[in-house]
């Protein structure tokens, strides 16, 4: 997906918890919904590995920062798309039309990007994660 010559817009609509949350994160834009999860494993899996204890998964969840408002703060989301109140399946029809709308609105900025420069950008993000700085 890191070779890909065409943008790549990835959209978190719900419970993300496997590997293959890894390949989601390799796109040119990561949108995701107001209240949905992203990971690579579950706050339970997680809680296994470390505490020997899927118990402790609120613990791991706080960890491991899986919200979107989490995850923007990490600067790994784009643009975090409102859902409807009570949450996307409480209005499905508004929920496309927000989740759409957001997907057109980067997709519109990165396919004006020459391939050169969105490869390099793509790359470049992907460097960028998981960078931190000694306080």
């Amino acid at each position: 997906m890191a070779t890909l010559k065409v943008p790549v817009i990835s959209a978190v609509i719900g419970e993300g918890g496997s590997g293959g949350a890894l390949a989601i994160g390799v796109c040119d834009r990561l949108i995701m919904l107001q209240y949905a999860v992203y990971s690579v494993i579950s706050p339970e899996g997680c809680a296994s590995i470390l505490w020997k204890s899927a118990d402790k998964k609120e613990l791991a969840a706080e960890a491991m920062g899986i919200t979107a408002e989490r995850l923007d703060k990490f600067g790994l989301v784009d643009e975090i798309v409102k859902e409807p109140l009570g949450g996307a399946h409480r209005d499905p029809q508004v929920m496309a039309g927000n989740l759409k709308a957001a997907i057109l609105r980067h997709l519109r900025e990165v396919e004006q990007l020459p391939e050169e420069q969105l490869l390099a950008k793509r790359y470049e993000r992907l460097r960028a994660q998981g960078v931190y700085r000694a306080v």
